[in-house]
Order: structure tokens, then sequence, then C-alpha cells
């Protein structure tokens, strides 16, 4: 399964504060909103999404049609065909993308350990 481009998003308590400490790790700013409290950085093919107030915990995120610098990919497999393959695998969804749909759309699961995984398509 090619889940396209991933990322870590994490859950942080003050934007500015976690944007300036990634910085120092020389994380650069590549998207997001102050005013709506989130922020995207890089590091070479390295992303890390910064997400305050929008979730508790800290998720795996993979997003489908995307490269590691949101550049679309011109082939990709869709978000449903990857739902449909982790279905027919066994493997239980907490949310799902509504199948006979197109463009974007996202399903949620975990891992045996709790992690939180988002498959997040928006093309």
């Amino acid at each position: 399964m090619d889940f396209g481009a991933f990322s870590i998003s994490l859950a942080v308590k003050d934007l500015a504060q976690s944007k300036a400490f990634y910085e120092k790790l020389g994380f650069v700013p590549h998207g997001g909103s102050d005013e709506q409290g989130w922020a995207i950085m890089k590091n070479g093919q390295t992303v890390i999404g910064l997400f305050q107030g929008m979730f508790e915990n800290n998720i795996l995120t993979f997003n489908p049609g995307w490269d590691q610098n949101t550049n679309e990919l011109e082939s990709f497999t869709d978000v449903r065909e990857l739902q449909k393959q982790m279905k027919d695998a066994g493997v239980v969804l907490e949310s799902e993308v509504e199948e006979g749909t197109s463009g974007p759309g996202s399903m949620t699961l975990s891992d045996p350990d709790g992690n939180a995984i988002l498959i997040d398509q928006h093309r």
C-alpha cells in the first residue's frame, strides 16, 4: 500500500513556543496559519505538523496524492482504494471515507499500541 507523504502531527500546548523550538533544530516553516493554531515545518524531507488545541494526542499522518513537498503526484492510490485494501486485510478502521465518492477524504485507525493514524487525501 502506498500512503503518500508522511508526517507526524504533534499536539502542542503553545504554537509559537513549539515553532521556535523546532526552528532551533533546523526546521523551517512550510505552511500553516498562526490564527488557526497550526504550522507545518520541514527539515530536508522530514515534515512535522504542529497543532494547538486541535487534538489530544500525536498522530501519524499520511497524505495520498502528495510528495514530501506537498506537490501533487500524477499517479497515486486513492484513499478509498487504500480503505478497501485495509478492510480486505482485516484492519479495523475508526472512521472511514464515504464509498462511492471522489476527491478529498480521510480515514482513521490505531495501531495495536493505540497510536493514532490519519490517512488524509486533500484532492
